[in-house]
């Protein structure tokens, strides 16, 4: 099948690409570089079934040929990205989803949103199941990015009711591994970084928020399952072992073998105390769940790092 994916160059894109050409299919990647890279693809340079376009989905889009699928990735995910650019992140979640959905209606093509458990906010029940209806700050420092995907679902729905497309909503809970920005923010790239520096370990706040981590592969192949699937309403998908902020940190000082000092900063504002994916719809739905342990995703992810 021949499948675009908007954010091809990001760390989700990219690996999702890979993928869908590993299935036999061709892909179309669109990324405006924003926050992408393209050392992401640079190994599907010069492959006859895979085609980069680097444009802004927020714009209208020339896409040449007709597609089976659509997979929208693209959007700042990290809190030092979306807080740089909130304009951009508002406007990729939507008038760039509204895009991408007139793709797929125009060639009757299924369509993908990669959403987020930042739909949940800072939740009120845990763990998060996609029946609750989350527990958001509309006006808070990252509601450009919640709301950004909260509209971005709404808009999906509305598609599928009133034009028939095969829509899919993913909200992805914490994910990790190669292609990571070493410098995005996100918990996992500053603690690897931090470590083999050698430098202080920073924590927000006093290390007992919860989040769980699921390793890149495990989370691509949720996404590529669902992408198939009939099933139109959100699905969870993450790794649903929880664990301290404070507990990650010391497992990433011991798998780099760094001693670590930990250091702690105020928490940020609207910060999630805890993040819990249930994951039931995905194992009844899809087949699926996380196979890929802590320790095996973090000595690839280290490795990826220590490489750079």
């Amino acid at each position: 099948m021949r499948i675009v994916v908007s954010g091809a160059a990001g760390f989700i894109g990219s690996h999702l690409c890979d993928r869908l050409l590993a299935e036999g299919h061709s892909v179309v990647g669109v990324d405006n570089l924003l926050t992408g890279s393209l050392r992401n693809i640079s190994h599907l340079a010069g492959r006859a079934d895979f085609r980069f376009v680097q444009e802004d989905v927020t714009k209208p889009l020339r896409l040449d040929g007709a597609f089976d699928a659509v997979l929208h990735a693209a959007s700042p995910a990290s809190p030092k990205d979306y807080l740089r650019h909130p304009l951009e992140t508002l406007e990729v979640g939507s008038a760039g989803t509204r895009n991408m959905l007139e793709v797929a209606r125009r060639w009757n093509a299924r369509f993908l949103l990669t959403s987020t458990s930042e739909c949940y906010g800072d939740p009120l029940i845990h763990p998060q199941r996609e029946t609750y209806w989350g527990h958001v700050n509309p006006v808070g420092p990252r509601s450009c990015y919640d709301e950004s995907k909260r509209y971005a679902e709404a808009l999906t729905m509305a598609y599928h009711r009133t034009h028939g497309v095969r829509t899919a909503i993913a909200r992805i809970f914490n994910t990790y591994g190669p292609r990571m920005q070493l410098d995005d923010g996100r918990v996992v790239p500053a603690f690897i970084d931090q470590a083999l520096r050698g430098q202080p370990v920073t924590i927000f706040g006093d290390g007992s928020q919860t989040r769980s981590f699921c390793y890149v592969s495990d989370l691509v192949d949720g996404l590529y399952r669902l992408l198939w699937s009939e099933e139109r309403y959100p699905v969870n998908l993450g790794n649903p072992v929880e664990l301290t902020i404070r507990e990650f940190a010391e497992h990433v000082c011991r798998f780099t073998g760094a001693e670590c000092a930990l250091e702690h900063r105020p928490l940020p504002e609207d910060d999630p105390k805890r993040r819990r994916p249930d994951i039931t719809k995905a194992r009844t739905l899809l087949g699926w769940e996380p196979r890929v342990s802590l320790e095996e995703g973090l000595r690839l992810t280290i490795e990826y790092f220590r490489s750079l």
